[in-house]
C-alpha cells in the first residue's frame, strides 16, 4: 500500500506541474513579463527607439566622422575586412544613412592611389579602380607611396582610365610620401640602376597624376622617412615638378626634416664658436 501511495503522490506532483507550465504558456507575453518583474520587485518602464534623424545635422556628422574616418591612409590590405568593413554596413541602414555617411566616409580619408602591400601590389586594378563614379566625386585627399618596388617598378602602376581621376572633381590634395631616395646613397649602386632611374620614374608618375586629375588638385604635400632629406634628389626634383603645375608645395608639418635638424646644429655650433672667441678677446 505503501508504494502505491507514493506512485499516485508522484503521479499527482507531475500532472500539477504540467498545469503549471500550461497555464504559463497560455498567458499573453505581457502579463508573463509583469508578473516575472512583480516578482523581482521591478517597475515595468516603458522602452521607446532612439530616433537618430531627431538629431542636429551637425550632430549627425560628428558621430560619422567619429564611426567612419580613419587616421591612416586607406589602401588594398587584408586587415580592412576586420578594421574598416564592419563599419561599412552602415550604408544598408536606408537610403539617407547611405547618402550621408558615404559623403563622410569618402571626403574625410586618404585614399592610396597605388596599392603597396606585398598582396596586392601586382594588382592590375588599384583600389580608386574599383570606386563607383558616384564615389569618387566624394573624394578629397590621395596618397602616392614611392619606394615599394624600387628595384622592379610594378607594371601596373599606371595613369590611365582605370583610375576614373576625371570623376574626382572635389579632389584638391595629393600626398606624396617617399620612403627611400636611392640617387642620395651610394649603397644603392650595388642594385644595378643608374642614380636618376628611379627619380625620372617618380617624377612621371607625379606628371601623370596632376596632369590626369586637372586643375583640382591645388596642393601636393610631401613626407618621408627620417633617412630621406628634403634637399636630396628625388625631393627636390618632384617639388620642381608639382611647382611646374602651378600646384601649391607644402612639407609635413608633423615632423623635423634631417636638413633643418642639419640646419639647427650647424647654427648652434656657429653660436657656440662665436660665444668662445669672444670670451678669448676678452
Amino acid at each position: 500500500m505503501a508504494r502505491k501511495a507514493r506512485a499516485v503522490d508522484h503521479l499527482v506532483n507531475r500532472k500539477s506541474n504540467v498545469r503549471l507550465v500550461d497555464e504559463i504558456a497560455a498567458r499573453p507575453a505581457s502579463a508573463t513579463k509583469s508578473t516575472a518583474k512583480q516578482s523581482s520587485g521591478k517597475v515595468d518602464v516603458p522602452r521607446t527607439p532612439f530616433r537618430f534623424f531627431d538629431l542636429p545635422a551637425e550632430l549627425r556628422l560628428r558621430v560619422y566622422e567619429v564611426l567612419l574616418t580613419f587616421p591612416t591612409t586607406i589602401d588594398l590590405d587584408p586587415a580592412n575586412h576586420s578594421a574598416i568593413a564592419p563599419r561599412l554596413r552602415m550604408f544598408l541602414v536606408s537610403h539617407r544613412v547611405h547618402d550621408e555617411a558615404s559623403r563622410v566616409f569618402y571626403s574625410g580619408n586618404t585614399f592610396r592611389v597605388f596599392p603597396t602591400h606585398g598582396r596586392y601590389i601586382n594588382r592590375k586594378h588599384p583600389l580608386l579602380a574599383w570606386f563607383p563614379r558616384r564615389y569618387r566625386a566624394l573624394l578629397t585627399r590621395a596618397e602616392l607611396r614611392l619606394g615599394p618596388g624600387f628595384t622592379r617598378p610594378p607594371k601596373h602602376w599606371v595613369v590611365d582610365s582605370r583610375l576614373g581621376l576625371t570623376a574626382a572633381t572635389k579632389l584638391h590634395k595629393l600626398r606624396v610620401f617617399v620612403e627611400i631616395d636611392p640617387a642620395a646613397h651610394v649603397l644603392f649602386e650595388d642594385f644595378g640602376l643608374g642614380q636618376a632611374v628611379y627619380t625620372e620614374y617618380c617624377v612621371g608618375l607625379l606628371g601623370a597624376l596632376l596632369v590626369a586629375s586637372g586643375p583640382q588638385i591645388r596642393e601636393v604635400e610631401f613626407d618621408a622617412y627620417p633617412s630621406v632629406k628634403r634637399d636630396g634628389p628625388l625631393l627636390t626634383a618632384l617639388a620642381q615638378e608639382a611647382r611646374l603645375h602651378r600646384t601649391r608645395v607644402s612639407w609635413e608639418s608633423g615632423r623635423v626634416w634631417q636638413d633643418e635638424m642639419t640646419w639647427e646644429m650647424e647654427r648652434a655650433m656657429r653660436a657656440m664658436r662665436v660665444g668662445q672667441s669672444d670670451e678669448r678677446v676678452s
